[in-house]
């Protein structure tokens, strides 16, 4: 079973876009998830905790954020999710990475405009032709 997750933060390190050997295009980057609580004490919002992620694109959606993300906006990240165990010869941990399905700006912050990009390799099936202007005779 694969754990599927909703991520809201800001992207933390520049965007990583490769291309393997095998034309596989992955883009890559670090998210931070800030938390917050409310203290009752003080009766305000007060950061808590940041959790850090590495959040990994593949293909299509790799090639768009590439061109889409920057560090320091703040993203909507759904995917899913990896823990993996590391160590080195001094050192271990653990990381938490995610697998992206969907990325996209966090509309809550700010405003975006979308572009539809359309490639002959795509993954979709491609949308219906409708009324064009072009085919309109008058």
């Amino acid at each position: 079973m694969t754990d599927q997750l909703t991520l809201t933060g800001l992207v933390a390190t520049t965007p990583r876009h490769i291309v393997t050997s095998e034309g596989l295009a992955i883009t890559s980057f670090r998210l931070a998830s800030q938390q917050r609580r409310f203290d009752k004490s003080l009766g305000s919002w007060a950061d808590a905790d940041t959790n850090w992620y590495t959040v990994t694109a593949f293909r299509n959606l790799a090639l768009n954020a590439s061109v889409s993300l920057n560090k320091g906006d703040r993203v909507v990240a759904v995917g899913r999710l990896k823990v993996r165990d590391w160590s080195n010869d001094d050192r271990s941990g653990t990381s938490i990475e995610v697998e992206a399905d969907s990325l996209g700006h966090d509309l809550h912050w700010g405003v975006s405009e979308y572009q539809r990009v359309a490639r002959p390799d795509t993954e979709e099936s491609p949308e219906p032709e409708g009324d064009e202007e072009d085919e309109v005779h008058a």
